[in-house]
């Protein structure tokens, strides 16, 4: 009984105030909390994935303030997409990074798009051309 309210004030002190009040119930063990808890983040998980995958596919270089903020920018994307259940393979990952780039890395972007390196040598490649 200890450890089972020690883990549900856990749970209830990790939510937001939107999420508590939903989650919030006096008779309930942490189990059941946290029940509640996963079935609300799996109801939203389609449109999650599907905003997620909007930003993903538009997300540019222009719109960053670096390179390496494009990168990583990128690469959390892809990481909150497969939390989501839609993964995104590294190929994948390397041909966004590639769209995004504007014109003048033109020369580059046609060595990625034919060679298709890992991530890491992408973003690399990327770093020593600018």
């Amino acid at each position: 009984m200890k450890i089972d309210a020690v883990v549900l004030q856990w749970i209830y002190g990790t939510l937001s105030d939107d999420l508590l009040v939903r989650v919030l119930d006096s008779e309930s063990t942490a189990f059941e909390a946290w029940n509640r808890v996963q079935g609300i983040f799996l109801n939203n998980k389609g449109a999650r994935a599907a905003a997620l995958e909007h930003e993903f596919t538009n997300l540019s270089l222009k719109a960053m303030s670096s390179l390496e903020a494009y990168c990583q920018c990128l690469k959390e994307l892809a990481d909150q997409l497969a939390d989501v259940d839609s993964l995104v393979s590294e190929q994948r990952r390397v041909l966004q990074l590639v769209r995004g780039l504007p014109p003048e890395h033109d020369t580059v972007a046609s060595f990625l798009n034919q060679s298709l390196p890992s991530w890491e040598n992408a973003c690399s490649m990327l770093q020593l051309e600018m």
